[in-house]
């Protein structure tokens, strides 16, 4: 009995050590913080009126504390948190987690898009007399076409009359311009929303063609007869420039200028301070295109034109064919440009070709064409247009022929500097593609 006696002493002994031992070590280290695990600063993109769960992976966050504080307010106190955007622009949106061991953080950089911002425009004429023109939008994220968004997003507006058509559109001023011929309205939107804020108003003996800004207040509208003058805050029409007269279609800017195609004189150009015609340059049919350095670029007859912005000299290059016009069937000029090479199509008298040649510095470029279409394909309206947010070529087509063919359209993605065929999207409807617009 005693033996055993000392024994259990012992063995108590050791057990009670053991336990000192094990509580001294769980002091020594305390309670661990908690951790995220990847990346500390990450970065997203998402579009107005969709929401984005954030929900980072954690360690060691048991009886932790949470707080996510969107630019500089703290606006829940989950493990998770769904982002909302309320507008467009840039959010950053930090996570905290803290226990008594520590704490770890999480930042976000979110940036928002405008409802239609992430893509480009795609502006139609519409079947004449069937009904009106529609814009359509491209989406980068999805790669789709997103049908007839205008009406969409402005449900209780229209582009009526059904006779009239949608043959022109333009970003400005982070304003969507959209014109139409044939008695339509004039309508502005917000670029990014595109909820309709002004127009005006669809009208007999209306016939716009396009729409140029020149200032804040300030901005253009060429017609059927002549170019107008716009007040852009009422966008009341405030007379037309005196001395010119007849069709009037693409105009652009560049420095002190303004360049505006005319079927009766060619290319004209006007001071921008006070619309005074400096120059004339007849027989021009295809304008216009603007590189980098404000190099403007006209076409007709048989040659390519280059105006120096300033000195408004200009160079004449053969093109090899010739430049047709559009006038019969107004539509925005089947030419464009990227930083340093010049885009134009080979179009046919009365409908568009399947070729387009690019111009860049030596005339040996035009030798042959830089893109050729299947021959079941021609261009419909202006038919091209460079998009500088993706380097690409956009290039619009239906089926050639009458009718029906009019039916089956093709949206291509070439490659400007290589003039590959990178994607395309096929789609069906009597849409008569007028010009793609890019932000």
């Amino acid at each position: 009995m005693k033996h055993n006696f000392y024994s259990f002493k012992f063995l108590i002994s050791i057990v009670f050590a053991s336990l000192i031992i094990g509580c001294s070590t769980d002091d020594e280290l305390g309670i661990n913080p908690p951790s995220i695990d990847g990346a500390q600063h990450l970065q997203d993109t998402i579009t107005m009126g969709e929401h984005l769960l954030l929900s980072p992976k954690l360690s060691n966050s048991k009886n932790s504390i949470f707080e996510w504080i969107v630019d500089g307010e703290i606006v829940s106190n989950d493990s998770t948190y769904i982002f909302t955007p309320e507008a467009r622009g840039t959010n950053q949106i930090s996570l905290e987690v803290k226990n008594e061991g520590g704490e770890a953080s999480l930042t976000y950089d979110i940036h928002t898009w405008g409802a239609f911002e992430h893509g480009f425009y795609l502006i139609n004429e519409g079947w004449f007399g069937h009904g009106t023109g529609t814009v359509g939008f491209y989406r980068y994220d999805t790669q789709k076409i997103e049908d007839s968004v205008f009406v969409k997003t402005n449900p209780t507006k229209d582009l009526y009359p059904l006779n009239s058509t949608l043959g022109f559109g333009t970003v400005f001023n982070e304003k969507l311009y959209l014109v139409s011929k044939s008695g339509g309205p004039v309508v502005v939107s917000d670029a990014y929303s595109l909820l309709e804020e002004q127009r005006i108003p669809s009208q007999s003996g209306n016939n716009w063609r396009a729409f140029l800004g020149i200032s804040e207040t300030k901005g253009l509208l060429s017609s059927s007869n002549g170019i107008h003058k716009i007040d852009l805050e009422t966008l009341a029409i405030e007379g037309t420039i005196p001395g010119i007269s007849g069709q009037i279609g693409d105009m652009t800017k560049a420095g002190d200028y303004i360049f505006v195609l005319s079927q009766r004189e060619g290319a004209i150009i006007l001071n921008a301070s006070n619309y005074e015609v400096v120059k004339r340059i007849p027989g021009m049919a295809v304008g216009f295109a603007k590189t980098q350095d404000n190099t403007i670029w006209v076409a007709g007859g048989t040659k390519l034109v280059k105006i120096n912005p300033s000195t408004l000299e200009i160079e004449e290059i053969e093109l090899g064919f010739k430049a047709n016009s559009s006038w019969g069937a107004w539509h925005p000029a089947s030419i464009t440009a990227s930083a340093n090479a010049v885009f134009i199509a080979k179009n046919g008298s009365f409908s568009g070709g399947n070729e387009i040649y690019r111009y860049k510095d030596e005339l040996v470029s035009l030798k042959e064409p830089f893109i050729k279409l299947p021959d079941t394909e021609v261009l419909y309206g202006t038919g091209l247009g460079f998009n500088p947010d993706t380097g690409q070529l956009i290039v619009r087509t239906v089926r050639d022929g009458w009718g029906e063919n009019f039916s089956y359209n093709k949206l291509h993605f070439y490659n400007a500097d290589s003039g590959n065929l990178e994607k395309t999207n096929s789609y069906e409807g009597y849409y008569f593609p007028a010009a793609p617009v890019f932000h």
